[in-house]
């Protein structure tokens, strides 16, 4: 039996290859490599180009590979995007994903792990949120997510299949034995677009809004490593394989941090300074969403280790100088 991992070649998704050829599973990778990258696919994945809405080239790899469940990263991110261009969003991260679920339940896919997000809450305030809380998304980014998840349900209704929908927070960090981190150019991760400046691979950094009704006047994000993230898609897997109930769980440490404080770690961390420069709000992002994660740590058992704002800082600053190095002229000739 094998693992389906969309997006595999992405940020998340390498990290989660990496994780479940550590726990003894077989990995079959499908990615258009439109963000991502062979390079960071370990070796022992087999790697597919293609995209999830081919339903002929899914229902091979399922048929090929006996795959018995699919985790599935593969979608747009970025909230700005997604407010100029909508309907590429409700394409690529919803219409898509309904194909990719019916191609599942069509091939007797009957585990599927899905990467959703906090987005789906909208603006919900500094005190961590349970997944119970009503959902009123800001952005077309998040209404996707949360229209895949509805989609996920009724398809559980209706067929032998079973979900679990992970929404997590601000996934941040690298690997942290240097296989993998986020690599996609022109992200717009704070802590990478941080480190980055740190390294002077950006001239500065913006901050989007001084005026939301928090203590520094700037967004709260609950930060997540991305290694402690996976280990979440693992319990989620074993969880849906053992018991064969669905679940929606949140995936963040309960902490938040401001942007002026996520970028004083940065400062701290690297001993480097940076050019910080104040814009106008940004239409889409929340004022605060912290998690509540109490689900996930009940019901999946999940125990993170890297829930240490420093600590993710030192793992993605630490990847951002190995791609430095990488992207050098000496490390190319």
């Amino acid at each position: 039996m094998a693992v389906l991992v969309t997006g595999g070649a992405g940020y998340i998704g390498s990290h989660m290859v990496w994780a479940l050829l550590e726990a003894g599973e077989e990995v079959v990778v499908l990615d258009r490599l439109s963000t991502g990258f062979e390079w960071a696919v370990a070796p022992e994945a087999r790697l597919f180009v293609g995209d999830v809405g081919d339903t002929g080239l899914v229902s091979s790899l399922i048929a090929n590979h006996a795959v018995d469940a699919i985790v599935h990263f593969a979608g747009s991110v970025v909230v700005p995007e997604s407010i100029a261009d909508p309907l590429l969003y409700y394409d690529n991260n919803t219409a898509r994903s309904r194909t990719l679920i019916e191609t599942a339940v069509r091939n007797g896919v009957r585990n599927f792990v899905f990467s959703s997000s906090a987005a789906v809450y909208g603006s919900v305030g500094a005190e961590p949120v349970q997944e119970s809380h009503p959902c009123n998304p800001d952005s077309p980014y998040g209404m996707s997510k949360l229209m895949t998840e509805t989609i996920l349900q009724d398809a559980a209704l209706a067929h032998d299949f079973r979900y679990a929908a992970l929404r997590y927070f601000n996934v941040a960090g690298a690997d942290p034995e240097g296989r993998t981190g986020q690599s996609t150019k022109g992200a717009t991760h704070l802590i990478k677009v941080a480190c980055e400046a740190a390294l002077g691979k950006r001239g500065h950094i913006e901050v989007f809004g001084t005026d939301y009704d928090t203590p520094d006047g700037t967004c709260i994000r609950d930060y997540i490593h991305v290694t402690d993230l996976v280990k979440a898609h693992l319990h989620a897997l074993e969880s849906l394989r053992r018991t064969g109930e669905s679940l929606v769980a949140n995936c963040g440490y309960g902490r938040g941090y401001s942007v002026l404080e996520v970028l004083d770690c940065v400062k701290r961390v690297t001993g480097r300074t940076l050019d910080v420069r104040y814009a106008a709000r940004r239409e889409g992002d929340a004022e605060a969403v912290v998690a509540n994660s109490d689900r996930a740590r009940g019901i999946l058992g999940w125990r993170p280790e890297h829930a240490n704002l420093d600590r993710i800082v030192a793992s993605a600053f630490s990847w951002e100088e190995d791609l430095l190095r990488r992207n050098s002229p000496k490390a190319s000739a």
